[in-house]
């Protein structure tokens, strides 16, 4: 019998309980109302990113950035654009190195872009530098312990 996911929600940080074959793509957030998946990679919160590695059943892709960082603004547009191919099977989210400055130190952030795939609540791989859509997506899907579609 298949488990079902749970999936936080990036912009209150709610966990929702996501039942087997329930298309994900349409589904909102049960505390907030908001879309759980909406195409575009939030930019979260300390609080809010601590949710998604540790209460996430499904993977999440961090893109550790600042407003300041040039390779980190031409990445922006791929970012979003393998967001539209990942999700829902992975959640990505954006982390503002700048305003979340204890959760990078505690990430070991040493340059930026760096972007960290977690499952399961670990770490599972990490690389820096900016790269197109179709690298993000093969970088990702490549890393998976599991296959997405």
């Amino acid at each position: 019998m298949a488990q079902e996911n749970l999936v936080v929600c990036s912009t209150c940080g709610g966990v929702n309980r996501l039942p087997p074959g329930r298309n994900a793509g349409g589904a909102k957030c049960g505390k907030c109302g908001k879309r759980l998946f909406s195409g575009h990679p939030e930019d979260v919160n300390g609080r809010v990113f601590d949710h998604q590695i540790t209460r996430s059943s499904i993977p999440v892709v961090v893109d550790i950035w600042a407003p300041w960082c040039g390779p980190c603004k031409m990445m922006a547009p791929a970012y979003e654009a393998a967001t539209n191919e990942l999700e829902p099977d992975v959640r990505l989210i954006k982390l503002n190195s700048d305003n979340e400055q204890a959760v990078s130190a505690r990430l070991g952030i040493r340059s930026i872009p760096t972007m960290i795939l977690f499952h399961g609540g670990r770490e599972v791989a990490r690389t820096s530098g900016a790269m197109t859509a179709g690298q993000i997506v093969r970088w990702v899907r490549d890393h998976l312990p599991i296959a997405t579609a």
